[in-house]
């Protein structure tokens, strides 16, 4: 059962609909100017943001020199190089700005090295693609204009920007519903201690959203000065094997107010876990599906846990190779691992089963990751042990979660979210639901039986109105009387023309 964590809503503001607008209009100068790639446009803006932090660190080192009377300590920029600065070339005539940051800028950028962290790795291979120079001018403006000191309205100006990644239709299968993923977030309630990995990041939401249940629900984790270190250097790590997605997810987390996550590159399935097994108490993940790999370039610490090529059943195997014992995962799954019939996904199920702690199978309703895929999946929640441990398996139907589960997915009054949560919290409560509800336990006696099929409709029952329930000759009698009253009818009808 999941502990009890404090409930506590944050407000998050907003970004202003001015500042909305501003950025919509650069979004369109992009296209106009010829940059028609969603995550190109948010690529160039992440270097612009990168550029601006590194005038920032070197301003802090600057104030904190002048106050102590000593020397800038690892200044970012040197001597000769005051003109790379965002608030020198910021002021520049449009022209110039562009030759100084597409000639000497961004030279300078992938040699960074003062930020210390793995942002500066990403930025290694940046490319400059904004082609005039009244684009960058303006597209500069803009983010001049944002106060980077507030968190928030940096992260909410980051995740409007990733939200047009999804409303363009491109590269759509980097953003899980935002709602989707705080719902798994708080199922999972992370902890200060905690270290929470995503092996397959993308632009990092699950780690943003981790960050902010911990700020809401552990204040102290802020204050105290080694819980502090270990929430900005240690606590979030996320792998990805595309360059631009690293580049993309390390600027939301920074933006977010985490000053060093562990942002890697990492082809995950070919090159194994070995180096971080047992590593994480905490993995949060939407895992790419139906892809398959080379058997051959396939982990062969993750082949002898479960053999085969499928994607969907590599990453379970690599989580469970990644957790420590007692540690928990909360991921979402196709269908076809609930119930695949070859020897892979019986084996791979048994193992959570019989092996491990298998928590709770959440069913999401098929159009949760429309326009782009109407794909079924669930959401598994297990905990690594071992030794086994699985008396009861919580299933939920999740029928509506908020928006409407077609193409548009407009927001709806139905929502059943709220709803998993509650019951997550309080399970005792529920061992008196009947299988006929929407939500039941299923103890893993019947699960075995069942040959450790995982989907919801081998164990929900369907309850029928007394209508359906009538005998078979009492249906027919009805059918019997409304066919005579037909006839009638049609009698009289033929009498009146007559």
């Amino acid at each position: 059962m999941a502990p009890e964590r404090p409930r506590l809503t944050r407000v998050k503001p907003v970004i202003t609909g001015e500042l909305k607008s501003k950025i919509d209009r650069v979004w369109d100068a992009f296209w106009s100017g010829g940059i028609s790639n969603p995550l190109e446009v948010i690529e160039q803006i992440t270097y612009l943001l990168f550029i601006r932090r590194l005038d920032d660190l070197q301003t802090l080192a600057e104030n904190k020199a002048r106050r102590t009377g000593g020397a800038i300590v690892n200044p970012v920029f040197l001597p000769g190089q005051e003109h790379l600065r965002w608030s020198r070339f910021k002021n520049d005539d449009p022209a110039v700005m562009h030759r100084v940051v597409a000639d000497e800028v961004f030279p300078f950028l992938r040699k960074a090295g003062g930020d210390e962290s793995t942002y500066s790795d990403h930025m290694k291979d940046a490319r400059f693609t904004i082609p005039t120079p009244a684009l960058l001018s303006k597209v500069v403006d803009m983010l001049d204009d944002i106060p980077m000191a507030d968190r928030d309205t940096n992260g909410d100006l980051y995740e409007y920007l990733l939200s047009k990644i999804a409303a363009a239709g491109v590269n759509g299968q980097f953003r899980t519903p935002r709602h989707i993923i705080e719902l798994m977030v708080k199922m999972t309630a992370p902890h200060p201690t905690d270290e929470i990995c995503d092996p397959a990041c993308g632009t990092a939401g699950f780690l943003v959203a981790a960050s902010e249940y911990i700020r809401d629900t552990h204040p102290q984790a802020l204050t105290d000065a080694t819980q502090r270190q270990h929430f900005h250097r240690s606590m979030f790590h996320g792998y990805d094997f595309d360059s631009t997605m690293l580049r993309i997810g390390s600027m939301n987390m920074l933006l977010h107010g985490i000053e060093a996550p562990d942002i890697r590159y990492r082809d995950s399935l070919s090159e194994g876990a070995s180096e971080d097994a047992e590593k994480y108490t905490l993995i949060l993940a939407n895992p790419p599906f139906a892809g398959s790999l080379d058997y051959e370039s396939t982990a062969k610490d993750l082949q002898r846990l479960v053999k085969t090529k499928k994607t969907e059943l590599l990453f379970l195997a690599l989580f469970l190779k990644l957790l420590k014992p007692g540690g928990r995962a909360a991921v979402i799954v196709p269908d076809g691992v609930l119930f695949g019939s070859s020897k892979a996904h019986k084996d791979l199920r048994k193992i959570l089963v019989e092996d491990q702690k298998l928590d709770a199978v959440v069913k999401l309703p098929s159009g949760v990751f429309k326009p782009y895929a109407g794909v079924s999946t669930a959401i598994l929640f297990f905990t690594k042990t071992n030794s086994g441990g699985t008396d009861n398996v919580w299933f939920y139907d999740v029928q509506a979660d908020g928006f409407s589960l077609d193409d548009k997915r407009n927001p709806v009054e139905a929502n059943d979210l709220p709803d998993v949560l509650t019951r997550w919290q309080n399970l005792a409560a529920e061992a008196d639901r009947t299988r006929t509800e929407q939500s039941f336990l299923v103890p893993k006696a019947d699960i075995a039986a069942q040959g450790y099929d995982l989907s919801l409709n081998r164990y929900k029952e369907v309850q029928y109105d007394d209508v359906e329930h009538r005998p078979p000759l009492e249906i027919i009698a009805d059918i019997e009387s409304l066919e005579d009253e037909i006839a009638k009818g049609l009698a009289e009808l033929k009498a009146m023309l007559a």
